[in-house]
Order: C-alpha cells, then structure tokens, then sequence
C-alpha cells in the first residue's frame, strides 16, 4: 500500500476554456497552462506519481516540450495510469478537493468522478471530489485562480 498527496494552482484568465476533472465548465475565464491546465486531475497526477516514488507531472510532462501544449490533462492522466499498472499497482481511492470562489462546482462532480474513474480503469465509487471556497480570501477569494488537492492510496496488484 501507497500513500501519495498533491497540489495544484492555476490562474485564470480571459480567452481560456474552463476545464476541471476533465468537465468544461461554462465560466468567463478559464486556467492557464501549458496543456488544458485542468488543476484537479493535475493534483491527481502529483498524487499518483508520489505515491510511486516516481516524482512529478512537470518530470514526466514538461511544459518545455511542445507536444503537451494544449494537451488534454485526462490524457495525461491516462499515461500516469499506465505508468501505475507497469509498476504493478492499481489505484485504491482518490479523495479530492477543489478550492475556488467562483463558478459553483456542484453540479459538475459526479461527471468529474465518472471522467476519473473510467480514466484510471476503477469505479467510480473510489473517486470522492469535494469543493470549497476561501470565503473571499486569498487569490483564490478574489478569483485570481483556482487551487486543488487530492490523496490517494495505492495497491499491490497481487
């Protein structure tokens, strides 16, 4: 059993699609990144490659090589995940949180569970993803980004 933990932030701005666990979102503003910019599935990512010892996305995917401009973060996530299986692992479960001011998350979480789940070939009823705001404090509060974090656990394969 393997225990990793993971974060990510991204600013928000004009001209961007809004894309969190794989779900676009209809908002003014969207993350801004080298690839979709998708901070859940980005901390997920970080989470995943902890809890193998096997460092981070930005090693595994820098935004220095041009293939991965604009690339879909669920894509990524499906590398990690056979990065995860090679090395003789299945995901166990993924708690997740969102941080963000605005727009509201609710209505999209089941989706961005199902997006996971199908991506890391495990039911759905091992992703739990949860929102929140800051209250309007910090960069987040006033919408300058959306942060998140997510804790995952990791298995043998016997």
């Amino acid at each position: 059993m393997r225990v990793g933990i993971g974060y990510d932030v991204h600013r928000l701005a004009d001209n961007r699609p809004l894309i969190i666990g794989g779900v676009e979102i209809p908002f003014d503003k969207g993350l801004l990144g080298h690839s979709d910019a998708d901070v859940l599935v980005h901390a997920i990512m970080d989470a995943l490659l902890g809890a193998l010892g096997k460092g981070d996305i930005g090693q595994h995917f820098p935004d220095s090589r041009v293939e991965y401009k604009g690339i879909s973060s669920i894509e990524l996530l499906s590398r990690v995940e056979r990065i995860i299986s090679a090395d003789g692992y299945r995901v166990g479960n993924i708690d997740g949180i969102i941080i963000a001011q605005r727009p509201k998350m609710a209505p999209y979480l089941k989706e961005m569970e199902a997006n996971i789940a199908s991506t890391l070939k495990i039911d759905p009823s091992m992703v739990n993803i949860k929102a929140t705001t800051t209250e309007g404090l910090g960069f987040v509060g006033t919408g300058q980004g959306i942060a998140a974090q997510a804790v995952v656990l990791l298995e043998a394969v016997s």
